[in-house]
């Protein structure tokens, strides 16, 4: 499967890094790291990109777009056309939020059981009309090999580790072979079924050989790793590869499992995208989750870094069992507000390089109509997610400004209703705090850390707050 630009980035960062702390460790002077020139594109790269410009012109051909503004460029300044935009005195466009407790027919929602039965459905539909795109009503069966059960130890504690492969059904079209991949590392010496914590990653095999390779104290991120936090509670973790069944560029939407329910071809404009063919699969690890015994499927949490935060979110909205989600610097498309003009835009996630994250229909509203005119926004997206306890992370502007960290803040904010309304507690104010200051006392929370575009920061805060909610036997 073809590897994301953002992953050939993160490997040659990974494998420079490797390089320091082994040159450190062998008492040598690590030598100036120059940051990797980009590689032309080869051919195979050239062939996928010509395919995703054909299918994204063809999708503004059916919605009848002759042309999208084009989205925020992080190389140019202002006032530069385009440039980027990091003042926040200039982001608050459309400041009218859509309201997630008045119905379509303008009816106020006064309680919990309109809010189910009403208010909820009209929110699902039109995330899944114009903005994710609708899941196919009869999805194939998911069938689970443990491919391999191993004993480890990760720091001092002993676990057991199950590799394992969700295996598609693709009888009904054989051409297409889908596989999601998956790792489960448990306590070896739990005395009973234990939460776990998954989180929604690239390859399980290369993440998996880097945090065995870096040592428990980092350059400039110093403590144990996050898997290393979670086990400390007594809980399991497990990774799951969303690219390993959904390819992440738009030339894969005729392949995975978006490929394999439409028969090859192309999507309509209401399709489900890749996002929610990730969340989908976030789903299917849920379900081998309730077949083991080592796990405790009603205390699953989910965690997820920038594109797979917004996967993390888009999980949590569509699968009620899960119990807790950390979206880590998740940005446009995740909990940053659409209408907040910070950082990355619409019309960055309706080109061709993340089209076929969204629905088709989505594209419109990078032309010819506005942020201001979608139905719904980034907090309704989190309101989904009610009453479950949220945690949305990023970092300082000046490492982290694309995610926009006040525009995650901002729609934490604007759900407080639902939470309230549900018997749940808000965030418990109204001002971006400081960074470092946590807002972990409600159901809902935040935090900024001070580092650039990482979760890592962030993990020590979200397993307080998870503490609250997820429990040992």
């Amino acid at each position: 499967m073809a590897i994301s630009r953002w992953m050939v980035s993160f490997r040659f960062a990974a494998i420079a890094l490797l390089i320091f702390i082994t040159l450190r460790l062998l008492g040598q002077s690590a030598p100036a790291v120059q940051p990797p020139t980009r590689p032309a594109p080869t051919p195979a790269q050239l062939a996928m990109r010509a395919v995703a410009e054909k299918d994204h012109q063809r999708l503004m051909d059916l919605l009848d777009i002759k042309e999208l503004r084009p989205g925020a460029n992080q190389s140019l300044k202002p006032p530069a056309p385009n440039a980027v935009n990091y003042d926040e005195a200039k982001a608050n466009v459309y400041p009218a939020l859509p309201d997630p407790l008045r119905l379509n027919n303008g009816k106020r929602v006064s309680s919990a059981k309109l809010w189910w039965t009403k208010r909820r459905p009209e929110i699902v539909e039109d995330f899944d009309r114009e903005i994710l795109g609708r899941a196919p009503a009869n999805l194939p069966k998911v069938t689970w090999e443990i491919v391999s059960t191993t004993t480890d130890k990760v720091g001092d504690v002993p676990v057991v580790v199950k590799q394992l492969a969700g295996h598609v059904d693709n009888s009904a079209y054989p051409k297409i072979t889908v596989n999601i991949q998956l790792t489960l590392a448990t306590p070896a010496n739990a005395k009973g079924p234990v939460p776990v914590i998954m989180e929604i990653a690239f390859s399980n095999e290369f993440m998996a050989s880097i945090a065995r390779s870096i040592p428990e104290m980092m350059p400039g991120n110093p403590g144990p790793s996050w898997q290393q936090q979670v086990l400390a509670r007594g809980w399991g973790y497990a990774v799951l590869s969303p690219t390993s069944y959904q390819a992440d560029n738009g030339a894969g939407l005729t392949e995975g499992i978006i490929g394999l329910v439409n028969k090859g071809q192309p999507r309509k404009l209401d399709d489900w995208g890749t996002l929610r063919a990730w969340a989908w699969g976030a789903s299917r690890a849920l379900d081998y989750f309730e077949t083991d015994k080592a796990v405790d499927a009603k205390q699953v949490g989910l965690e997820g870094h920038s594109r797979f935060g917004k996967t993390a979110l888009v999980a949590m909205a569509y699968d009620p069992r899960f119990a807790i989600v950390y979206s880590s610097s998740s940005g446009t498309g995740g909990a940053k507000l659409y209408r907040h003009i910070f950082g990355e835009l619409t019309e960055n996630l309706a080109a061709t390089g993340e089209y076929h994250w969204m629905a088709g229909n989505f594209l419109k509203y990078a032309g010819p109509l506005t942020p201001g005119d979608m139905p719904v926004d980034a907090h309704e997206l989190i309101a989904l997610c009610a009453s479950r306890p949220v945690f949305i992370g990023g970092g300082a502007v000046n490492g982290d400004g694309w995610a926009d960290p006040n525009g995650m803040f901002l729609a934490a904010v604007a759900v407080g209703p639902v939470y309230r309304l549900l018997g749940k507690k808000d965030l418990g104010a109204t001002t971006l705090p400081p960074i470092e200051t946590p807002l972990i006392s409600g159901d809902i929370a935040f935090r900024q850390h001070s580092g650039g575009h990482t979760p890592a920061p962030n993990w020590p805060t979200f397993l307080d707050f998870a503490s609250r909610y997820l429990h040992t036997q």
